[in-house]
C-alpha cells in the first residue's frame, strides 16, 4: 500500500507542476456530466468501488474486470431546464486478464427557435453533443488493475460542428480483504480535431486529475466514499472575469473551505442484500449554485438500489439549485443470466 501511494504521488505531482485549469473554459464540458444513477446519489463523482458494476467504469475505466462480461447496462438523466442524458455500456462476454467494453454516452439539449438579426423566424434547430467509449483494462496483480477509456466525440450544435477525442487513465488497487479500495485517474486528455467554424483555435478539453478512495466497515453494512478532484488547482472558487484580472468572489475564504471544494463525499447503508441507501455531498457544488438566503439541499443527494430477479435498479437525485433538482434511472443486467 506504501508503495502505492508513491507511484500515485509520483504520477499525479509532475501534471500538477505543469497545468492549471478554470472550471467553465474549454469545450465538450458534457463529458463531466454524471449519468449513473449510483454515483449521482453518492455526489456526482466517485472513481473507487469494488462492485461488480459496468456503469462505473465510465468513472475509471480501470474498474473494469473480468467479471462484468456479458453486462448491459442503460442509465437515463432528467436533466435540468429539459436537457436529456443518457449512458448506455456492454461488456463483451470474453475471458482473460484483458476485459473490454463498450458504451456511448450523450447529451440532448432540445430543439430550439432559429431566428435572424430583425426577429424573423428562420426554423427550428437542435443541439447535442455524443461521445463513444471504448474501455480496456488489464490485471497486473491479484489487487491492481490499470485501464484506458478512449473517446471519440462529436458535437452539433445548429450549423455548427466539432470532433474531438479524448481518453481516461486510472489505475485501481483493492486490498485483500476486499474491503476498501483507492483510485487514480486523469481524466479527458485529449484535444478537439475539428473546430465549430473554419479556422477556429481548437479549445481545451475539460481535462481532471482526481483521488479517489472507499472503505466498508468490517462489523456494519456501511461504505464510505471520499474523492478528490481538480489536484491540478488549488482555488475553485468563483471568478469574476469583468476585470482584466480574474478575481475570486471571497478573498476571505479560509483554508477549510478551499480543501473541502475539492472533495466529494459519499455513503452507502446495506440494511438488505438487495436494497442499497445511498448519500451524497458536494461542497463545491453548493458553493457555486446555492443561494446564499436559501441554500436549501443544494449540493447534497440521496437514492437507492435494488434487486430485482434478474435486474438491479438504481435511483438518484441530486439538488443543483433550489428551482433545479436532476433525477437519474438506471438498469443493469447480465445477459448470461437469461441464456440457459
Amino acid at each position: 500500500m506504501k508503495n502505492l501511494f508513491l507511484a500515485l504521488f509520483l504520477i499525479g505531482y509532475p501534471f500538477g507542476l505543469l497545468f492549471s485549469q478554470i472550471g467553465g473554459d474549454g469545450t465538450y464540458r458534457f463529458l463531466d456530466l454524471t449519468n449513473s444513477a449510483k454515483v449521482a446519489a453518492l455526489g456526482g463523482t466517485q472513481i473507487a468501488f469494488t462492485d461488480n458494476d459496468l456503469d462505473l467504469t465510465f468513472y475509471n475505466p480501470s474498474l473494469l474486470s473480468d467479471s462484468m462480461r456479458n453486462q448491459l447496462s442503460i442509465n437515463y438523466v432528467s436533466y435540468i431546464a429539459g436537457i436529456g442524458v443518457g449512458y448506455a455500456a456492454y461488456a463483451p462476454n470474453l475471458r482473460g486478464p484483458n476485459a473490454f467494453a463498450l458504451g456511448i454516452h450523450y447529451v440532448n439539449y432540445g430543439t430550439f427557435e432559429g431566428t435572424s438579426e430583425t426577429g424573423q423566424f428562420t426554423g427550428s434547430f437542435g443541439a447535442a453533443e455524443y461521445a463513444i467509449n471504448l474501455f480496456y483494462s488489464r490485471t497486473i496483480t491479484r489487487q491492481l488493475r490499470a485501464g484506458i477509456n478512449l473517446k471519440p466525440i462529436f458535437s452539433s450544435f445548429e450549423s455548427y460542428h466539432s470532433f474531438g477525442l479524448a481518453a481516461d487513465i486510472g489505475i485501481t488497487y483493492v486490498a485483500k480483504d476486499e474491503l476498501s479500495a483507492i483510485s487514480f485517474i486523469v481524466k479527458n486528455l485529449g484535444s478537439q480535431i475539428t473546430t465549430y467554424y473554419k479556422n477556429g483555435d481548437r479549445e481545451k478539453l475539460p481535462w481532471d486529475i482526481q483521488l479517489g478512495f472507499s472503505k466498508r466497515l468490517i462489523h456494519a453494512p456501511i461504505r464510505f466514499f471520499a474523492t478528490v478532484n481538480h489536484l491540478t488547482k488549488w482555488n475553485l472558487s468563483y471568478l469574476n472575469r469583468q476585470g482584466e484580472e480574474p478575481q475570486t468572489n471571497d478573498q476571505s475564504e479560509n483554508f477549510t473551505s478551499l480543501l473541502i471544494r475539492h472533495f466529494v463525499f459519499g455513503a452507502e447503508i446495506l440494511p438488505e442484500k438487495h436494497v442499497t441507501l445511498r448519500f451524497g455531498y458536494n461542497y463545491q457544488r453548493q458553493k457555486e449554485l446555492a443561494v446564499d438566503s436559501r441554500p436549501g439541499l443544494v449540493g447534497f443527494s440521496a437514492g437507492v438500489g435494488v434487486r430485482i430477479a434478474k435486474f438491479s435498479l438504481n435511483y438518484g437525485i441530486s439538488s443543483y439549485h433550489l428551482a433545479a433538482t436532476a433525477h437519474y434511472f438506471s438498469l443493469a443486467a447480465n445477459l448470461s443470466q437469461f441464456v440457459h
